[in-house]
């Protein structure tokens, strides 16, 4: 089969009418492997994804794409970095503190669930403890870089989806977990270096004062992931857990606009440059 293939671009223009019978079985077995392969292609069941985010719920800006390799036979494993101890709002009458850090912990695992993914729910606070100054501040990030760097040599990863400069939203928390990632991948030179992904959104999507807080240019966001109607409803049905955070009627719009998006969540591929240069005005390619 594969020696058929292998020869298919320089076979001539077939007549089918004036072929004996093996002939005709050879040109149907040109035509099958000019077919796309869709059980070989893209196949994940070996690989490794690796999410990390920032709070209990960020996993949502990309559930979908996380719920598609799950379903596809990739293992998804889910970093969540901190313990969502500050998300108070007016849809919740939790005070911060403990018990809703204990409330968003049974809340991520019921995501979690949802999307097929395994979850490690680290015990870091919300904004890591910035509360308390420097002191209070500094052991709590320098952690999840140590933490982010132990877990990619246990997990050895093929790709790593985390958030870029921007946070996704601009919070402070996405942008240290993104930063941290960066650190732990860039600080080791591993046996094989995982793929780095950033999360981001197009910058026409929002207004002048937004894109530059939040926006990506299109330009950078050269990896675009689909996924199917079958993906966003189970992104969905992750999102309907977070009841502290979202109420129904939230989820709701969320859903009917899922319904009515293009199925593609945009990413920011973290390049190593090729070359080496000695001017700031001549840097090397990527």
């Amino acid at each position: 089969m594969w020696m058929v293939c292998s020869v298919r671009h320089s076979l001539p223009p077939l007549n089918v009418r004036r072929l004996p019978l093996v002939s005709l079985i050879v040109a149907v077995l040109v035509v099958w492997c000019l077919q796309p392969v869709r059980a070989q292609v893209g196949d994940v069941s070996d690989k490794v994804l690796l999410a990390v985010f920032a709070h209990p719920d960020d996993e949502s800006t990309v559930a979908p794409v996380l719920a598609r390799y799950a379903r596809e036979g990739a293992n998804v494993v889910l970093v969540t970095a901190t313990d969502g101890r500050l998300g108070t709002n007016e849809y919740s009458d939790l005070p911060a503190g403990d018990e809703l850090a204990a409330v968003r912990r049974g809340e991520m695992e019921c995501a979690a669930s949802a999307l097929g993914v395994e979850l490690i729910h680290l015990d870091y606070y919300d904004q890591f403890n910035s509360q308390e100054g420097y002191d209070g501040f500094m052991p709590q990030l320098q952690g999840v870089i140590r933490d982010i760097h132990r877990i990619i040599e246990e997990r050895t990863p093929d790709a790593i989806v985390t958030f870029g400069p921007d946070g996704f939203s601009n919070h402070m928390d996405h942008r240290l977990v993104g930063s941290s990632v960066t650190q732990a991948l860039v600080s080791t030179e591993w046996e094989t270096t995982p793929a780095l992904y950033f999360v981001g959104m197009p910058a026409s999507q929002f207004s002048d004062e937004e894109r530059i807080l939040r926006g990506v240019q299109e330009k950078y966001l050269t990896v675009r992931v689909p996924y199917t109607d079958e993906d966003g409803r189970a992104a969905i049905e992750s999102l309907r857990c977070h009841t502290s955070q979202f109420p129904p009627d939230f989820v709701e719009r969320r859903a009917a606009r899922e319904a009515e998006t293009e199925n593609l969540i945009y990413f920011r591929p973290f390049t190593a440059p090729t070359g080496q240069s000695g001017d700031l005005f001549a840097p090397p390619s990527p």
